[in-house]
């Protein structure tokens, strides 16, 4: 493997000036020979710098992935630091069988599911309802994989809303519970806490204060709560019905969780058949990742896309840019799924990595970034890589001029990118506006865009829960390989425990009660809070 690598790196040194408009050039077919479809969804990555000679290298460096990726859908425990298996796939497979210690898991996914399905059509329907009649509204609490994923699948869904509306409720910011409260009526508002050990205490805190705020009207506040949680003796303390509370097993991570109970809420937003085509899909491209060769294969080339850009080229930073405005969540969820799978520093073994791990994930929906962070990417010092989205149709015929607008713009941008413009260009167009000498060079070489900027596509028909579905398993699937061939574990996240930890030991300090073993500067910053906050 080291060996492939330094032959990535030397022929990524040989390539030197050379420009992605050349490899168009170079190979006419390039445009069709670098784009690879899998029912439907077609990704182009011709627009990078990865010739013939970088793919067939690219493509050795995924030769571990066959083994590991059927030991994780055989249910072997691939999570070795949490001696787990790792099964969000079960969630969406629900006519399989998937066995984990010698017993077949799937009749218990197949029977929550169903509880999910008869629980969310009771709320819809009204049989299920609140102390004031039918449920208008669902407050979600959660956060991290418990928030992230609903929120933006809920969003991105809305036209098959035609449920109660839905809020998300995540930080432990108080103003983020009244904002998601004000409004609302609490005799018809259903609250669902996701916590699967019930003690996650910025969603214990928001729980308890809707719980407060719901009590004020509501005689019983416990009836309207549900819990998805694997923590029963909690739950019942808190007086929810085991008929509402929803639980999932240890090899369920957060991050890859709403597949099944932690999308309860967008299952009574969409309905339990619009939640079943987003399980397809996701099971589609499960599927795909199983069969498909790696020269083919969805998540693989899309693995190794990033890899080329981030281990190779050095590029540290990626942006996700879709253009549709319902997938505006989208890149924050990107952002959760592989910084906190991929965002590590040792190796399996224990040993430090000796390449870096993944990359900085950020982004917004198109066109909004183009009036925002698009100068950098096009002018700026540091190349920045983009993964473009794009639907070929969208959900309002009567403003499908909008949609082609759109369209053309994400198109032009990734032209833009790896074209540019030259000085002798930017030249001319100052010539034509009647500058000359020394001003015509200067205000030329601020319009110069240097180009050669790496960006990929995603094309799809049209945003629906089954490519929505396929979205995201696409990109579960492209951590899953990035991992593979880093030789890291993706499904642990020891890195969020120490700030959760320290919190608890620095939150007496706010109450002015001494806490020994804190730096000068924490004890001078909560002696200041202490003082500001009267």
């Amino acid at each position: 493997m080291n060996d492939i690598w330094k032959r990535l790196a030397e022929h990524r040194r040989q390539q030197g000036d050379l420009r992605i408009e050349d490899l168009f050039a170079a190979d006419p077919g390039r445009a069709t020979g670098f784009a690879t479809s899998a029912d439907g969804l077609v990704f182009d990555w011709s627009k990078t710098a990865i010739d013939a000679t970088a793919r067939d290298l690219l493509l050795q460096l995924a030769a571990p992935v066959a083994a590991r990726r059927d030991a994780m859908f055989a249910g072997q425990r691939i999570n070795e630091t949490e001696d787990r298996a790792v099964l969000h796939t079960a969630l969406r497979n629900l006519d399989g069988s998937v066995t984990v210690d010698g017993k077949d898991v799937m009749p218990q996914v197949r029977e929550t599911h169903q509880h999910m399905r008869d629980f969310a059509a009771r709320v819809r329907s009204g049989a299920f309802s609140g102390q004031g009649g039918r449920f208008t509204d669902v407050v979600n609490i959660g956060i991290g994989g418990s928030d992230l994923g609903p929120a933006m699948a809920t969003r991105a869904l809305s036209p098959w809303h035609d449920g109660p509306r839905v809020h998300f409720v995540s930080n432990v910011d108080g103003a983020d519970i009244a904002d998601a409260l004000k409004g609302l009526d609490p005799a018809t508002t259903l609250v669902i806490v996701a916590s699967k050990t019930f003690t996650t205490i910025e969603t214990m805190t928001n729980a308890a204060t809707a719980r407060d705020w719901m009590a004020g009207s509501v005689t019983t506040p416990a009836t309207q709560f549900a819990a998805l949680s694997s923590a029963q003796g909690k739950t019942a303390q808190w007086g929810i019905d085991a008929d509402r509370v929803f639980g999932f097993e240890d090899w369920v991570g957060g991050r890859y969780s709403m597949w099944g109970p932690i999308g309860l809420s967008l299952m009574i937003a969409i309905g339990p058949d619009a939640f079943d085509e987003f399980l397809a899909g996701g099971l589609a491209m499960d599927r795909h990742f199983r069969s498909a060769p790696d020269g083919q294969n969805l998540p693989v080339l899309l693995a190794l896309v990033g890899l080329w850009h981030n281990q190779v080229c050095g590029y540290g930073t990626r942006a996700v840019l879709p253009y549709d405005n319902r997938l505006a969540r989208l890149p924050a969820y990107l952002q959760q799924l592989e910084m906190e799978s991929n965002g590590k520093r040792v190796a399996m073994d224990g040993r430090d990595l000796t390449l870096p791990s993944g990359p900085v994930i950020w982004g917004e929906p198109g066109t909004n970034g183009q009036h925002a962070f698009y100068q950098l990417i096009h002018q700026g010092t540091q190349v920045i890589p983009c993964e473009f989205m794009l639907a070929a149709r969208g959900h309002e015929p009567d403003l499908a001029h909008h949609h082609l607008l759109l369209a053309a713009n994400c198109l032009a941008q990734s032209e833009a990118l790896m074209r540019g413009r030259s000085l002798d260009e930017a030249r001319g167009l100052m010539r034509a506006k009647g500058l000359e000498g020394a001003e015509l060079e200067r205000q030329a070489r601020h319009r110069v865009f240097p180009g050669n900027r790496p960006s990929t596509t995603l094309v799809f028909p049209e945003l629906t829960p089954f490519v929505l579905g396929q979205i995201v398993a696409l990109y579960e699937h492209r951590v899953f390989v990035e991992g593979v061939i880093l030789g890291i574990n993706s499904f642990d996240q020891w890195g969020v425990e120490l700030g959760k930890e320290l919190a608890l030991q620095v939150a007496p300090l706010l109450d002015g009660v001494a806490s020994p073993g804190h730096d000068p500067s924490t004890e001078h910053l909560a002696a200041l809070i202490r003082e500001l906050r009267g």
